[in-house]
């Protein structure tokens, strides 16, 4: 009972802290439908976080971490990002199912496990799914040189830089239609319905703005001329 009791609440944390990174007002209704359980669950697993000295609140029902939520909340998410990354780098495992198997094992790494994979793997790499350990807000991205599919200019080359991982029904999607990180794009054309056709390896598809605003992508690198040999 009291391993289901701490799995819970480093879900919730771990979920106040991807909201936040996310540029969220965390709020309990928020959380109800980010780990998808009823409101009342959630009220009384803040009241047991703020009790346990992890949460307060902030502006209303804006919840915001305290020193040592945030520590809990973080560690969590680094063991998430660890896995996801030692599933793909070592075991080979694609790109599109790492994400739910970390959501359960990363409440199974135990501190000397998590130190091997850091020392193996390293802390500042990207996932699988091309984002850091927390995810940055649309903001950052865009500091960052990026753009949202939904927003990328039409006859346009693009490689997938990152894409919304927590929402597995898209991770699936994306994967059908040969979408994913690193993998070389064209937008072709973005419609009326605000749908955009797009060129990938496996064909033309055509993704509606939900999931195109989830992919974040970079502009190819043109390719240097080459340098005449010297006779």
């Amino acid at each position: 009972m009291s391993q289901e009791i701490t799995v819970s609440k480093e879900d919730y944390l771990k979920a106040i802290i991807e909201a936040e990174s996310e540029g969220h007002t965390v709020i309990p209704a928020l959380l109800a439908q980010w780990l998808q359980v009823s409101p009342p669950a959630v009220t009384n697993a803040v009241k047991r976080l703020r009790q346990d000295g992890y949460v307060d609140t902030h502006r209303g029902d804006a919840l915001k971490l305290t020193a040592k939520g945030r520590e809990t909340a973080h560690r969590t998410a680094l063991r998430h990002y660890l896995v996801e990354r030692m599933l793909t780098e070592m075991f080979g495992m694609d790109w599109h199912q790492v994400h739910a198997e970390a959501e359960r094992l990363e409440h199974a790494i135990s501190p000397a496990f998590e130190a091997k994979l850091i020392e193996k793997l390293g802390e500042t790499g990207d996932c699988p799914h091309g984002n850091g350990v927390l995810p940055l807000t649309p903001i950052q991205m865009k500091r960052r040189g990026l753009q949202s599919l939904s927003e990328a200019a039409e006859e346009t080359d693009y490689i997938v830089a990152s894409v919304y991982e927590r929402d597995s029904r898209l991770l699936e999607f994306l994967h059908k239609l040969g979408i994913g990180p690193q993998v070389p794009l064209k937008v072709l054309q973005r419609n009326y319905d605000e749908t955009v056709q797009v060129l990938t390896p496996n064909g033309t598809v055509t993704i509606g703005k939900s999931a195109a605003s989830k992919v974040w992508v970079r502009p190819k690198p043109v390719d240097e001329p080459k340098r005449s040999k010297i006779k």
